[in-house]
């Protein structure tokens, strides 16, 4: 079980933005004058989880309608309005803000795609690193490739480290805006990572250009699943990279596969994983499980004047009238990395009063709130919505805790038996050597040797990942 830490929420990270999947053509409406100005104050006066905190956003903060009025037009747009009423003290740029999840979208048909699990995507997930402490230098390297996407039909394969696009090296300041641009297309500069005697990176171009295109792309998160057979233990291996609800019947299936190949054993990969529908990781929690039905998984709280609409998420034995092919699991080993987030380490955190949940690989992201979408309608739902835009907010309204109460982990989930992923060592994902695979194996069938505590190194820090970088690290509900 994991112990406590001390209670904080979360740090400052860059507002998440996202690419419209919408055809170029297709005209929005315009809306009439402040409209989208009120509702965004009115949204987040009702329903923001830190809306005692901002001022702005207090009950009385306006003596009359005309005051109010004057306050919203003296933003420049409904974004800039929007990031100057989160819980951002005292600055936009601060390190110690507590909100860096909420977010805004001009479109909703876009914000909705995406929280499905769809996006404008080329097909590569990537990590981005600094080449070294102190270095500005940016280098990204492949994660995996999405089948059916473009890079799927290229030569691209994990592992490959990529410098610059569009022959533009890639820095702290333009690594955002080159890689995630409005354009379709771009080209990936690639290069050869080797060191030196020192043990320093040393990042050399060798030559490889390749051209990518984006298009509007559907994951599935079922990457991988197998049976690994060691001594007396079969091992079910499931790489689940996103709690998608329109997946859950598959999901569903998979764990069928598990329970008829007769596993002993379960490996969840959630290390690049970022998150998604709480309904749908109270669904894995019991295929994982299934004796707990009908017992608490997790519960979200709302701010002070919504408290009546704290829920509990219980485990369960259906998806929508069929039955879970549970496991009845007592330990589960999952991987980890500091992308695995929000409902990914709710699945850990959800579990852990419950069964031995083996954590394996880095400490995760430290997401425990979730968000809702909030429309401008009279409910904030999608009834009734207003026709003159397509603005809405995804901003954080509620916290998350387990069934002991306990939800507090800033820094991550501290993992049971710390490794790493290192670029020079990736391993080919399923494959029973690959580094954190192997581990969990050894950790299952207890022939694991030792793992010697890594030394502190500031090469290769993680700097962020494609998903978090397209708003792809969400816990959110319906």
């Amino acid at each position: 079980m994991k112990s406590p830490y001390q209670y904080l929420l979360l740090l400052l990270f860059p507002l998440l933005f996202l690419q419209s999947c919408q055809d170029q053509d297709d005209t929005l409406p315009e809306p009439t004058s402040l409209d989208v100005q009120k509702f965004i104050w009115r949204g987040l006066n009702q329903m923001y989880l830190w809306q005692e905190d901002v001022p702005d956003l207090a009950d009385k903060r306006f003596a009359s309608n005309a005051e109010y009025e004057n306050f919203l037009e003296s933003y420049s747009s409904p974004e800039d309005l929007f990031e100057n009423l989160l819980n951002r003290p005292p600055s936009l740029y601060d390190t110690n803000v507590v909100d860096k999840f909420s977010w805004i979208v001009s479109d909703y048909l876009t914000l909705e795609q995406q929280l499905g699990g769809t996006t404008k995507n080329n097909g590569v997930e990537f990590g981005l690193s600094l080449v070294s402490s102190g270095s500005d230098q940016v280098i990204g390297y492949v994660r995996y490739i999405i089948p059916n996407s473009d890079a799927a039909t290229k030569d691209i394969k994990r592992g490959e480290v990529f410098y610059a696009v569009n022959g533009t090296p890639l820095n702290l300041s333009n690594y955002s805006n080159l890689l995630f641009s409005a354009d379709e297309n771009y080209t990936l500069n690639f290069a050869n990572l080797t060191y030196d005697t020192n043990n320093n990176p040393v990042i050399t171009p060798n030559g490889k250009n390749l051209a990518l295109t984006k298009t509007s792309l559907a994951e599935n998160p079922i990457f991988i699943k197998k049976v690994i057979n060691s001594g007396a233990h079969k091992i079910g291996y499931l790489m689940y990279n996103g709690f998608y609800p329109s997946y859950d019947s598959q999901l569903n299936d998979a764990f069928a596969y598990f329970k008829s190949e007769g596993i002993t054993d379960l490996v969840l990969d959630l290390r690049y994983n970022g998150g998604g529908s709480v309904l749908t990781a109270t669904r894995l929690a019991s295929m994982i499980s299934g004796q707990f039905n009908g017992q608490v998984f997790s519960e979200l709280a709302y701010n002070n004047r919504k408290s009546y609409l704290n829920q509990k998420y219980l485990f369960t034995s259906t998806i929508d009238g069929t039955s879970l092919s549970s496991l009845n699991l007592t330990t589960v080993y999952v991987l980890t990395t500091k992308s695995t987030a929000s409902a990914s380490e709710l699945i850990i955190n959800g579990l852990d009063p419950y069964i031995n949940v083996v954590q394996i690989g880095d400490a995760t992201y430290g997401k425990n709130v979730a968000s809702v979408t909030l429309y401008d309608s009279p409910t904030l739902t999608k009834t009734n919505r207003n026709p003159s835009h397509r603005y809405a907010m995804q901003p954080i309204v509620a916290h998350s805790v387990n069934a002991v109460g306990f939800g507090d982990y800033l820094d991550g989930l501290i993992p049971d038996y710390k490794l790493s992923e290192r670029i020079k060592t990736l391993g080919v994902l399923g494959d029973p050597s690959e580094p954190l695979l192997s581990t969990a194996i050894g950790k299952i069938t207890g022939t694991a040797k030792f793992i010697v505590p890594e030394k502190p190194t500031t090469d290769f820090e993680y700097l962020n990942d494609s998903k978090t970088l397209r708003g792809q690290n969400q816990m959110y509900f319906e």
